[in-house]
């Protein structure tokens, strides 16, 4: 049952947030679950196909704007709706719904073993006709264009006159909600309906963009397996096929649609969807699937995470696990939205979450994925620059808070362009694939240039002061707190920042001096600045509180006081929807985890005590309105050897969307902490660290789990683990050997080995 996640819910609140869960994407193309039968009005539906990185440019509109704002943002687009497929039963056409009759029987899965989701109705309508309707779906993670639906009707009483209504509709719209900023708003974004026709047995209709003018189109067929007639109506905005056949037997329909974008296919969308529908055409549905689950079968071998003695968590990891994989862009445009491919939620729009909580996952398992990721912010570099030069910086690059095309597309700047620390989780994340993978292919090409030009940053902005190296004016993780002088994680992360771009310059300098030199006049790169960066970094201010023995957030954080949270009713969470962000400013009160993120990201900086410290300090006034935040608590907590709060954490972002947690699932699944619920087991409970010096864990075992077991790729090996109650194991599935630390002990392991170790239980869990 782990494989699958099943939901039969139909109430008003669910069917939203199961549009979410049941989405089906593969990186490129992503359709959320909505049924293909229409709903009554009245259910509150988002009905959505969206493609990675297709925007819409729209104007921000202020009241007063300064220098520097951003005059327009990008918006992922809902396109082109290929879903609807509409049954009528008998010669009155009575429709078929799941809101009207009787339903004996249903049954809603994602499959999430071989990537796609059935739906199984037993149903009597309103006149007594009987039937057993299966939808099942998939987009393809083989062909990447495709989204297909097979649906199969067997009769029960019901012998006769059967129409199948299928529609191919360009007329769609981007949901908003003006009460939620985090949604997304009302604005000019629109798709433009170009052309609607058939082409033999196709339906193609095709958009485009108003300001973007980027094209996408959606070819598509609809095939049955007994005798029918067609009738088609060419509208203005969509097409319609009517199918009628008589149903004496069961009977089954299979729809293909293939979709194309100018961004990936040039300015022949439709006659590219064309050629792609025709190769795909000999395809059976039944093949699809076969190729579906050998390709998850690849997945799992590797990126699973078993867990054995709590159903609920295992379910959770894994649901969570193959999202993620859904949503990973795989070409130069395009990255991991925060929502994904699953809703609308941000509108689309790439932030830091990436780096720091999405790419550990695919590093350390999926590290081919990894590199398209972080290649995608290589691909708007240049963009990167130019940001910089707007924002009055001279060198460097300063990547955008949110952005889809690269250019910023926060209109807040508090709680956007002025995090600065984007730069250093982007360089943070880059140093981190090429200590797991040694790819020193990356580093010449991409790797090196990045760290460069986001180390730049800081020197330019940033200031020596009574011996120390100082940033003023900027925001960290936590938006509950802007515009702050020496914010500890940002400076931490600087200071990472410029210490891996000195050391990947003498790294080079060794290993591929010619490239250096080819870099460095390209860069106009010279010692001087390598030793300016030595200098800062060395000299970096860290802020710590010697009465507390805490590392401050920021300069003044200390000296605010202290949020009144017995005071807070419980219906103003999050805190953001209820109060206006100089009042958050004015107080301690971290909307997620900042500091002690730093503490993690960057464990060697800070001693123990102090990090056991801050995490005191800071539990007690962190809201965790981020759904980031529990995931860090969760690791962090482990450090430090609290268990029971360790595994409570771990609990609220396992299973957030699953069990909507914040109530807003249905705007799209948290991309970010599906990630970090992943880092919670491995960075947690496993202990791992991917440091300098190399692979290390620190293992320990929840007492309700048996135990548990998963896969790390390091430097190109396989390792397998497995971690149970008291004692561990470690196995190198390919051939070498490879030296790791466990329990703060070396040891090397060979292909064919196994590796015992020491467990820590939880025993105050």
């Amino acid at each position: 049952m782990s494989w699958i996640y099943s939901n039969n819910d139909l109430s008003r609140e669910q069917l939203p947030v199961n549009e979410s869960l049941f989405s089906l994407a593969n990186g490129y193309l992503g359709v959320r679950g909505n049924f293909e039968e229409a709903c009554p009005d009245e259910i509150r539906s988002i009905r959505g196909t969206y493609i990675n990185a297709f925007y819409d440019i729209v104007p921000i509109h202020y009241g007063e704007r300064a220098y520097g704002y951003p005059q327009t943002k990008q918006k992922m687009m809902n396109v082109i709706d290929s879903q609807s497929m509409q049954l009528y039963f008998g010669e009155d056409s009575e429709p078929f719904s799941l809101f009207t009759g009787k339903i004996i029987r249903f049954e809603r899965t994602l499959h999430l073993d071989a990537g796609y989701s059935e739906r199984l109705i037993h149903w009597r309508s309103p006149h007594g006709r009987e039937l057993i309707l299966t939808f099942r779906r998939l987009v393809s993670f083989s062909h990447r264009e495709l989204f297909a639906v097979e649906l199969h009707i067997e009769p029960v009483n019901f012998h006769g006159k059967v129409t199948l209504m299928s529609s191919i509709n360009g007329k769609i719209e981007n949901f908003s909600d003006h009460h939620d900023a985090r949604v997304g708003s009302a604005d000019e974004a629109k798709l433009s309906v170009t052309d609607c026709r058939t082409l033999d047995d196709l339906s193609i209709v095709s958009d485009r963009t108003s300001m973007s003018n980027l094209d996408v189109s959606c070819v598509s067929s609809i095939r049955l397996s007994v005798p029918c007639t067609r009738n088609i109506w060419i509208r203005k905005s969509s097409v319609e096929t009517s199918i009628t056949f008589l149903l004496n037997k069961p009977v089954t329909a299979v729809k293909k649609n293939i979709y194309t974008d100018s961004l990936r296919h040039g300015s022949q969308t439709e006659r590219t969807g064309v050629n792609l529908h025709q190769k795909i055409d000999v395809l059976s549905f039944s093949e699809l699937l076969k190729e579906q689950k050998r390709f998850l079968d690849a997945f799992w071998s590797i990126s699973d995470v078993m867990i054995d003695g709590d159903p609920a968590i295992q379910e959770g990891i894994r649901f969570n696990l193959f999202h993620l994989l859904q949503s990973a862009g795989r070409d130069p445009f395009s990255s991991i939205a925060a929502k994904g491919l699953s809703g609308e939620g941000y509108e689309g729009h790439y932030f830091w979450d990436t780096e720091i909580f999405t790419v550990p996952f695919f590093t350390l398992t999926r590290p081919d994925i990894a590199r398209h990721l972080l290649q995608y912010r290589y691909t708007i570099l240049d963009q990167a620059r130019k940001h910089a030069r707007e924002m009055g910086h001279h060198q460097g690059t300063l990547f955008p808070w949110r952005t889809i095309s690269g250019t910023e597309c926060s209109a807040f700047f508090p709680a956007g362009t002025a995090q600065y620390h984007i730069n250093a989780d982007i360089a943070y994340s880059y140093a981190q694939y090429m200590r797991a993978t040694g790819d020193l292919d990356f580093l010449e090409k991409y790797g090196f240039e990045m760290i460069v030009e986001t180390a730049r940053i800081w020197i330019d902005i940033g200031h020596f002061q009574n011996g120390h190296f100082c940033i003023d004016d900027v925001t960290g993780p936590d938006e509950y707190t802007a515009i702050v002088n020496n914010n500890y994680y940002t400076n931490a992360m600087a200071q990472f920042n410029l210490n891996v771009a000195v050391k990947y310059y003498h790294i080079l300098q060794k290993k591929a001096p010619e490239t250096l030199n080819t870099l460095s006049e390209r860069l106009h790169l010279s010692p001087e600045e390598i030793r300016s960066w030595d200098r800062a970094a060395q000299a970096m201010y860290l802020p710590y509180d010697e009465d507390l023995k805490i590392n401050p957030q920021d300069d003044t954080f200390l000296n605010k006081a202290v949020w009144d949270f017995a005071g807070t009713p419980d219906n103003h969470y999050p805190l953001l929807l209820h109060y206006h962000p100089l009042t958050l400013y004015r107080h301690q009160v971290c909307k997620q985890a900042d500091t002690l993120l730093a503490h993690f990201l960057l464990e060697g900086a800070a001693d123990i005590e102090t990090i056991r410290n801050s995490f005191h300090y800071y539990e007690k006034i962190t809201t965790h309105d981020s759904s980031l935040s529990t995931c860090i608590f969760s690791i962090m907590a482990a450090r430090i050897g609290e268990y029971r709060k360790a595994y409570d954490y771990f609990l609220k972002s396992a299973r957030i969307d699953l069990d909507n947690i914040q109530g807003n699932t249905r705007d799209g699944l948290h991309l970010a902490n599906l990630g970090g619920s992943w880092m919670a087991i491995l960075f947690g409970f496993a202990g791992i660290r991917i440091t300098e010096k190399g692979l290390s864990l620190r293992p320990s075992i929840p007492l309700k789990w048996n135990n548990y077991s998963f896969h790390v790729v390091f430097q190109g090996k396989t390792l397998r683990f497995k971690i149970a109650q008291g004692l561990g194991q470690c196995q190198l599935e390919r051939s070498g050997s490879l030296e790791l630390t466990i329990n703060n002990q070396k040891r090397t392991i060979s292909s064919g080995e196994t590796v015992t170790f020491q467990v820590n239980m939880l025993k105050n869990l």
